[in-house]
């Protein structure tokens, strides 16, 4: 079973790199933005709280996220690997991902970072914010205070998968295509 995060700050592209990964391995995408958000069209508590959070560009508490992927989990059994997209964020949900990992048999076999400027980031998500109806891809200040969020809670994930000899970083600007070839590089060695 081949399971995957997938890095970067916000508009790295990991959505896009995401689709090209799961349609060559056929991996389950499990993306805690894209859970959050299909709770928040529901109308869920749960999602009505993390809307809350996620308007402000706070982080949603560890416990929900990992409730979220343990059921994603349970039901995809059979499921060829996992692509983890935007999880974990922090060390602790990092350790808490092994341990939910753990207890199923199963363990991250690689990281890979996409590493993007900030004002590549900032940018790319402006752009994106004109199609994509996210309130937090609209306002500049909002994206630079999630790309600060990120630098300073995030970032510190890549090393404890670097500590394990499970990290690869790869140059997040370029041709799709191209970025694709490096990760299927490092997945395929």
């Amino acid at each position: 079973m081949l399971n995957l995060v997938l890095f970067g700050p916000p508009g790295a592209g990991k959505g896009t790199q995401s689709a090209k990964l799961i349609a060559k391995y056929g991996l389950i995408h499990l993306s805690t933005g894209d859970l959050l958000r299909a709770e928040i069209s529901a109308g869920t508590t749960l999602g009505l709280e993390a809307k809350k959070l996620m308007d402000q560009g706070i982080l949603v508490p560890d416990a929900v996220v990992i409730g979220m992927i343990e059921n994603k989990l349970n039901e995809n059994k059979e499921a060829a690997g996992f692509i983890f997209d935007g999880f974990p964020r922090t060390e602790a949900q990092a350790q808490a991902l092994d341990n939910l990992l753990a207890g199923h048999q199963l363990a991250i076999n690689h990281m890979i970072a996409l590493e993007v400027s900030e004002e590549e980031l900032t940018q790319r998500l402006l752009e994106r914010g004109k199609t994509s109806g996210r309130p937090d891809d609209q306002n500049e200040e909002l994206i630079r205070k999630r790309v600060q969020e990120y630098g300073e809670k995030t970032a510190p994930v890549a090393g404890y998968y670097a500590a394990q000899n499970k990290f690869s970083g790869i140059n997040g600007i370029g041709e799709i295509e191209e970025i694709f070839s490096q990760i299927i590089a490092i997945i395929e060695a």
